[in-house]
């Protein structure tokens, strides 16, 4: 791929990762949301045209967002478990995680979709989540702020069950307590 096109290709995504975040953040609100890829091509300042060249469905475009802000996320967890304590610092990725999944929450029916047609295989994803949560409890164990006897996975199991489990009135406030709870959990 030629430079420029790679460059065009990069500015469309950044933009669809912009959008999603704003359509997330206007969901919250209470306001009806509904993704536009004429709004991602204005606001990488390309036409749709451009989009549609480098990613020929809303999917292929959702894809590629989806995998580098999983990757942004994971990639985060060893240097942030570094930073301070453990349980700061993993309770700090949680809610990066947390705008994470309010930013997937604007693909809807299309990121359904792609999970059942397997361009997403949510054991990969879970997966990788709990490959960056074993930073957060390995740094933990080793200075006594999180328990030694607890499985990524586990953790992995409580935090996607109280992100859905989360009321639909108060869902990022609700599930934020829930995770500040986990991670008290998580404490010896």
């Amino acid at each position: 791929m030629r430079a420029d096109a790679a460059r065009k290709r990069e500015q469309v995504v950044a933009a669809a990762i912009d959008e999603l975040h704003d359509l997330a953040k206007a969901a919250r609100k209470g306001e009806t949301v509904r993704l536009s890829l004429d709004q991602i091509a204005a606001r990488a300042g390309v036409g749709i045209a451009t989009l549609y060249r480098h990613f020929p469905t809303k999917e292929a475009l959702l894809e590629a967002v989806y995998r580098q802000e999983l990757t942004r996320l994971c990639d985060a967890a060893p240097k942030l478990a570094q930073t301070g304590p453990a349980d700061a610092a993993l309770l700090a990725w949680m809610t990066s995680y947390l705008d994470f999944i309010d930013s997937k929450r604007a693909m809807g029916d299309s990121l359904r979709a792609m999970i059942a047609s397997g361009a997403i295989i949510q054991a990969e994803t879970r997966r990788r989540v709990a490959g960056a949560i074993s930073h957060f409890l390995e740094a933990g164990a080793a200075s006594g702020v999180l328990r030694p006897d607890v499985p990524a996975d586990d953790v992995v199991a409580a935090m996607v069950g109280g992100v859905l489990a989360a009321a639909p009135d108060q869902h990022r406030e609700q599930a934020e307590r829930l995770l500040a709870l986990l991670v008290n959990g998580l404490r010896p």
